[in-house]
């Protein structure tokens, strides 16, 4: 199974950056990780936020290949421990998907083209999170949720 990890605009700070790094780094001791930036949309001044979401979304859709197993990070979904999220990877790798895409939308969310296509919902937090520091929150979760499956010492109960 592939996992890509997908989020719109380019990363601008450097510490997100080298922390991204990191957990790629760690990452690749247990699964096919490809980190896909999608960039900024141009000329956005005069576009309201729906029409953002909605080229946003053009992008998006043109990246998915049919396979695809798309998973949203959003303040809407199914919220999960630690725990519960290694045992979503888990059933994820039993359900034997080629690719899964779990995706960070724009500042202004997904545009409903995105929902519908969208097999899962995952929330990381009831609170809101800049999207550049969600990228270091989700590489973590996913490391730790790979160390919880081979039962090693990263995470403490």
């Amino acid at each position: 199974m592939k996992i890509e990890f997908w989020c719109m605009n380019k990363t601008t700070f450097q510490y997100v950056k080298d922390g991204m790094a990191e957990y790629e780094k760690r990452l690749k001791h247990y699964t096919r990780l490809n980190v896909v930036i999608i960039p900024n949309i141009k000329k956005t001044k005069n576009l309201t936020a729906a029409q953002l979401k909605q080229a946003e979304a053009k992008l998006i859709l043109a990246k998915l290949d049919a396979s695809d197993h798309l998973i949203l990070l959003d303040e809407k979904g199914k919220q999960l421990s630690s725990a519960e999220f290694s045992s979503f990877i888990a059933s994820c790798q039993l359900a034997n998907h080629k690719s899964i895409v779990f995706l960070i939308g724009g500042g202004y969310g997904f545009d409903q083209s995105i929902y519908v296509r969208a097999g899962v919902k995952i929330a990381l937090s009831r609170m809101t999170f800049p999207h550049e520091l969600v990228r270091i929150i989700f590489l973590e979760q996913l490391y730790r949720a790979f160390t919880i499956l081979k039962g090693e010492k990263y995470h403490h109960k």
